[in-house]
């Protein structure tokens, strides 16, 4: 049976775990540490206590990290974000579950293998399937200091950074729950010796096979005026909406009824957009929702587009919202505008945030063209929490982002791992938050804190990418645990012998 824990210092493992927890949910202060360290204690802590108090407090520490994420980026609470705090904590908890009841009832391999695999499976799950994907609960959120570790994701997608640390709680307490001996250290060895060769491989990776440079497009960021909307917004009668907070504290409004401050808006936009040009930009983004206007409005800011394309002789893409009036209906989209004023796609954001955003969803394609600078592709701002919808066959990716100040810089950086994941250079462009541009590495190329500095952000970005594993194959590898988590939690619940000492 497993064993239960008499003295109190199992008590301290969980205190240790959970704080610990706290340093690690993928927001503004993670210690990267202590995303290793926290399941090893929390483990320890189930392990060794009866299973429905242990697993209770477990959940209740997971849920607590959770709660600490939506606290720390400044998440309005709701009803909707507290039913996402539990859920999160939840399944998060799940391989929590699975270790303390099946785990022991497995051989070495399995109880070595269980925890791990059921971590990929749970990131999967709410990567994939959960309406916020991967904003919340996936480790590799907290490795960004350690670019040699996240280039695993160009193999297993950003979920195999959870399975190596997953692993590391496993293997510890193999180890802590033994005697000092040959075995445990061929244990301990063989898993120092994969996390090393991942480690080594990615910067090997990171080191001999560089990014090809030998070709760049010059990429220029920019977003509507905050000055502008704050006059639209006095035009409104809502001079007390703080700009600043982002455009998730605008009211929905129809911008024909505020026409002359919503043109200012616009034709800010263009005049920016061609003074983009002239410094040398083939490529240039708008932040998300740059331009409000009315469905009867579009077709005026199109032609107007295709006419500053055409003259700059540049690729523009064209980010607005579009007023239906209907009530709680309008369409987050962007437009992709050659140099020869054609319109190369129109793309409609296909996740909108839960609970903040009613707009009808896209298609889930990200869409992508072939140009002279690679081949571009583009989604929108929460688009690139969902992995499996970026396996785009790109050169670049074009991501126009809406944040507020407390996310932005998070935000942008859980964005960075799809670069890695798929090889692209990956642009985004940011309103009130922290634009950024990646290569098909993950390296940082250049940044802009939008909510200070509202200039003309310029980035030359590498055109040509490359295509990685991860690319090609998607998800296999988390498929492969979940039929794992499936096998061994099967083989577990009917194996016939009574659970082993641990």
């Amino acid at each position: 049976m497993n064993v239960v824990a008499n003295d109190r210092r199992r008590w301290w493992w969980l205190v240790v775990g959970t704080v610990l927890s706290l340093l690690a949910v993928g927001g503004r202060w993670d210690i990267p540490l202590a995303a290793w360290l926290f399941p090893v204690f929390l483990l320890r802590f189930a392990r060794t206590s009866r299973p429905l108090g242990g697993l209770v407090l477990v959940w209740l520490a997971s849920c607590a990290g959770a709660m600490c994420w939506i606290w720390q980026m400044a998440v309005p609470m709701n009803g909707t974000t507290a039913l996402a705090g539990l859920t999160f904590g939840t399944v998060l908890a799940l391989p929590y579950l699975a270790d303390r009841l099946v785990a022991p009832r497995l051989g070495t391999a399995g109880e070595l293998l269980l925890f791990p695999v059921t971590v990929v499976v749970s990131e999967f799950l709410l990567g994939t399937f959960a309406p916020f994907g991967t904003v919340i609960g996936l480790l590799a959120n907290t490795q960004f200091d350690h670019l040699a570790l996240l280039q695993v994701a160009s193999v297993t997608g950003s979920y195999g950074v959870g399975f190596l640390i997953g692993g590391c709680a496993t293997v510890a307490n193999w180890a802590w729950a033994r005697p000092p001996s040959w075995r445990t250290a061929r244990v301990v060895g063989g898993y120092a010796a994969v996390l090393a060769v991942v480690v080594v491989a990615g910067a090997a990776r990171l080191a001999w096979f560089p990014v090809d440079t030998t070709q760049t497009v010059r990429v220029a960021g920019l977003n509507a005026n905050m000055g502008l909307i704050h006059d639209q917004m006095t035009a409104l009668g809502r001079p007390d909406v703080e700009v600043s907070r982002g455009q998730g504290a605008l009211p929905r409004f129809d911008p024909d009824t505020v026409r002359p401050e919503s043109t200012a808006v616009i034709d800010d936009l263009f005049a920016r957009t061609r003074h983009a040009a002239q410094a040398g930009a083939k490529i240039v983004v708008w932040s998300e929702n740059a331009a409000y206007v009315s469905h009867a409005g579009l077709p005026a800011l199109l032609a107007q587009a295709q006419n500053v394309a055409r003259e700059e002789n540049i690729y523009l893409l064209v980010a607005d919202n579009v007023y239906l009036p209907e009530p709680r209906d309008s369409r987050d989209e962007t437009h992709l505008i050659g140099p020869d004023g054609a319109v190369l796609w129109t793309y409609e954001k296909s996740h909108p945030v839960p609970g903040q955003e009613p707009y009808r969803p896209g298609d889930g394609v990200a869409p992508v063209v072939s140009t002279p600078y690679g081949r571009l592709a583009s989604v929108i701002c929460y688009d690139a929490d969902f992995p499996a919808m970026m396996h785009a066959d790109a050169d670049i990716m074009l991501v126009p982002g809406g944040d507020w100040p407390e996310i932005g810089q998070v935000h942008t950086r859980m964005a960075g791992l799809r670069a890695v994941e798929n090889g692209y250079s990956l642009v985004r462009q940011d309103y009130v938050g922290w634009s950024a541009a990646f290569d098909n590495h993950g390296r940082v190329l250049s940044t802009q804190n939008t909510l200070v500095d509202q200039e003309l952000w310029l980035v030359d970005v590498p055109v040509h990418g490359v295509t990685t594993p991860y690319r090609v194959m998607g998800d296999a590898v988390a498929w492969l645990c979940v039929a794992g988590a499936v096998v061994l939690i099967g083989f577990g619940v009917f194996r016939r012998r009574p659970p082993v000492a641990r």
